[in-house]
């Protein structure tokens, strides 16, 4: 089991919020944490169907690479989960994940009848994202969508790391402050994680 998990939603290998959150997994690294790598592009996941196979026993009907992807996110106390932003929200790739997280959602407020707003975080997140405009509101969507998947998750938003003005693949080396910034709170994430 790993102490952190670290999940990768660009489309693109070596994109800006890639490239961030591997220096945000060194940093996690080197202050002496285990980290689990999912890279979602990689991963065969359905969008969610509707369908509410979930609601017998909150797993999804869909069987496909969701299941691990879960288990993993779950076994982990922390989550570092990176995504570009598409349309002021996360990529399609983060939005299959959270989409199908629809079956937790199910088993915690649906069958096992939790209140809203009565359960302890059992783990903490830390979301990083990259956006090409310096528009006021630019993270607010993703940001709103985060909260809500983390509720899921029974997880609490410790920090978010958002870097402005990144578009094309290797602008983010033209700021070498993000990259040292997404260093440090991977670092410093360690510490918060160990408090659970």
């Amino acid at each position: 089991m790993s102490e952190i998990v670290a999940v990768y939603g660009s489309p693109r290998r070596k994109g800006n919020t890639s490239t961030l959150l591997k220096r945000a997994v060194d940093g996690a690294r080197e202050a002496g944490a285990q980290v689990d790598e999912i890279v979602l592009r990689d991963c065969k996941m359905s969008p969610c169907l509707e369908i509410y196979g979930c609601k017998k026993d909150g797993e999804c009907a869909i069987k496909d690479d969701f299941q691990a992807v879960r288990d993993r996110i779950l076994a982990g106390k922390g989550l570092m989960i990176a995504s570009p932003i598409f349309f002021y929200t996360v990529s399609a790739h983060v939005k299959i994940l959270m989409d199908r997280c629809q079956s937790l959602w199910v088993k915690k407020y649906w069958i096992d009848k939790v209140a809203y707003g009565m359960w302890e975080p059992a783990r903490k997140g830390l979301v990083i994202s990259a956006g090409a405009t310096r528009g006021k509101k630019l993270f607010d969507g993703m940001l709103l969508t985060m909260k809500y998947f983390f509720d899921t998750l029974d997880m609490e938003l410790w920090d978010s790391l958002l870097c402005r003005e990144l578009d094309f693949e290797g602008d983010v080396d033209k700021h070498p402050e993000y990259l040292e910034h997404a260093y440090q709170r991977g670092h410093e994430f360690v510490r918060a994680v160990r408090k659970i």
